[in-house]
């Protein structure tokens, strides 16, 4: 029986096959769907990588601020008394005084003031002092009191007994405030018809 194996054929299948030509279509289309998953999943996890980067960065910097914030809070606490006294003095000063003394003294404590407030500012320090109208807060103000206004919503700020301060966004000291009753403002004014005078929407005894 004659041997008809041709060494040619076997070479030239062989090129083909390292060629890819010989590959069904699928074959190439499945390649190229490997590539493509191999792609999204680097992608993937280049994103989850950004996102763990940025999420200890801001924990670290959450932490770096609450470790400051504590170091000095207690120190922050006794200077909010320096501060106080210093606003009662300005309050109780003459106001208008034509003598030299008491106008130096006024000008000496209001720039004292000024210059504690500025050291309050540069450590993360800030002061709460809302305004009559300003809403009411519950996260950094306490209601003293509630009273009927005519002018100012019910709900909002009447009146500041006394400024509150906040160190690092954290509430050390809240203000002490009047909080116009329900029912107040421009509008119903206080006790009208249908409103409800008792106002009892605030808890003072926070």
């Amino acid at each position: 029986m004659t041997d008809t194996h041709n060494p040619d054929f076997d070479s030239d299948a062989e090129m083909n096959a390292e060629a890819g030509l010989d590959a069904a279509p699928g074959d190439d289309l499945a390649h190229v769907d490997a590539i493509l998953a191999e792609r999204d999943e680097w992608k993937d996890k280049a994103l989850r990588a950004v996102a763990d980067a940025e999420n200890t960065r801001r924990r670290a910097e959450r932490e770096a601020n609450d470790a400051r914030a504590y170091a000095i809070q207690r120190f922050a606490r006794d200077l909010l008394g320096v501060a106080d006294n210093l606003q009662r003095a300005l309050a109780a000063a003459p106001a208008g005084s034509a003598d030299p003394g008491v106008q130096g003294l006024v000008t000496g404590l209001e720039m004292t003031e000024k210059s504690l407030l500025q050291a309050f500012e540069s450590n993360g320090l800030t002061r709460v002092a809302p305004q009559a109208g300003d809403r009411f807060d519950p996260n950094v103000h306490q209601a003293m009191a509630e009273q009927p206004s005519s002018e100012v919503q019910g709900g909002c700020v009447l009146q500041t007994y006394q400024p509150g301060y906040v160190l690092f966004g954290r509430t050390i000291r809240p203000a002490m405030v009047v909080v116009a009753a329900k029912g107040s403002g421009p509008k119903g004014g206080y006790g009208a018809e249908g409103s409800d005078a008792s106002g009892a929407s605030i808890d003072t005894k926070a």
